[in-house]
């Protein structure tokens, strides 16, 4: 079997994406999609890939641009850059003659994947592992209170840590453009000949496991799994995280979706 190898593809804005590659020698292949300020090494992300790749399939997780090694500036909001970003790994991933057989998205990867599917109609399978529905709530936390009127009058806000060092910059654009992703209408409009699974702890400490309950009531074909106990990295389920979702991608059901309602 090869070894694992980096790969640097390019987006359509000329910034260099790093990815790595795990090949197993098949040519069925998943894509895994890093969430908000993580990256292709995050531990979520890693167990995934073992876990695939155990199954004999082969994987590539990489880091979005402005996130990880790749080239670009860090970006908050910017869900369809991201989503073009997936579109430029899942094309090359074709050109090299393997075949996508899903991609996967944790926390903000999973908004990613979810706007993927109702953009690009190149990949039967998508998994959405703790995404957000609804993308106006969560920015108090990280933003303040009356963020708005902030972002309104000074055309920014600096996110800091404790000590007080800028950890990001939000633009008064890339607000705008979380606050106008609509879930709601992108989720009606993925196609039903796509295989939809979405993955939710219980007790997610970030976003509330009812979003997934959102997901499951719009995606035209849509499965839901809710792990019990888990919180949003699935700290403590890992392998509970990686059975479903193995158990998604190699099931015979979801390959040939037949849709009997």
């Amino acid at each position: 079997i090869p070894a694992t190898h980096r790969v640097l593809i390019t987006n359509k804005h000329g910034e260099k994406l790093v990815g790595l590659l795990h090949p197993t020698g098949s040519n069925r292949i998943v894509v895994l999609c890093h969430g908000f300020t993580a990256s292709k090494s995050s531990g979520v992300i890693v167990d995934l890939a073992d876990a695939i790749i155990k199954q004999g399939i082969s994987v590539f997780r990489f880091d979005f641009s402005g996130n990880g090694e790749s080239e670009g500036v860090f970006q908050y909001g910017n869900y369809r850059k991201e989503a073009e970003d997936l579109h430029s790994i899942v094309s090359y991933l074709y050109q090299e003659k393997y075949d996508v057989a899903a991609v996967v998205g944790h926390s903000k990867g999973g908004d990613v994947v979810v706007l993927y599917a109702s953009l690009y109609d190149d990949v039967r399978m998508v998994v959405n592992l703790s995404g957000r529905f609804y993308l106006e709530k969560g920015i108090e936390e990280r933003l303040g209170k009356e963020f708005l009127d902030r972002i309104n009058k000074e055309g920014y806000i600096d996110v800091t840590n404790k000590s007080g060092n800028v950890l990001y910059t939000v633009t008064k654009e890339s607000l705008m453009e979380r606050l106008n992703t609509d879930m709601h209408a992108t989720s009606l409009s993925i196609s039903k000949e796509c295989s939809f699974f979405t993955v939710h702890g219980s007790a997610d400490e970030i976003i509330p496991v009812e979003d997934a309950y959102e997901f499951a009531k719009h995606i035209p074909t849509h499965k839901l799994c809710v792990v019990e106990g888990a919180d949003h990295c699935y700290t403590r389920h890992r392998k509970e995280l990686s059975d479903a979702v193995v158990g998604f991608i190699t099931s015979k059901k979801a390959r040939d979706t037949t849709l009997e309602d």
